[in-house]
């Protein structure tokens, strides 16, 4: 028996569309619970260790040294100063369910 295709639209909406659906639940209800999921996300990413969303990925702050780069326009050396960038990393589970391994 064949899987049944998901398709969604690409954009919010299209993402709580197919969550209300899913869930069998309102609109309204399925964007508060998407609203929820991404502030636990965003405030659990900046403790040490980062945060994993189970079956999908792991946010966390990573500390980005200073190095010299080049500025596009001209070309001429500047100096990019050390910062705090997210990193997300797909975890297990998410990769073996997009890309399936060749192994048998």
């Amino acid at each position: 028996m064949a899987k049944k295709e998901v398709v969604v639209d690409k954009t919010k909406a299209g993402l709580i569309a197919a969550i209300a659906d899913a869930a069998k639940i309102t609109k309204v209800q399925a964007e508060a619970a998407y609203a929820a999921v991404l502030k636990t996300a965003y405030d659990c990413a900046k403790a040490p260790g980062g945060y994993i969303l189970p079956g999908l990925c792991k946010l966390s702050v990573v500390e980005v040294k200073a190095r010299e780069g080049r500025n596009p326009k001209d070309g001429s050396k500047i100096k990019i100063p050390k910062h705090k960038a997210l990193k997300a990393k797909a975890v297990k589970a998410a990769v073996d369910a997009v890309i399936p391994s060749k192994k048998k």
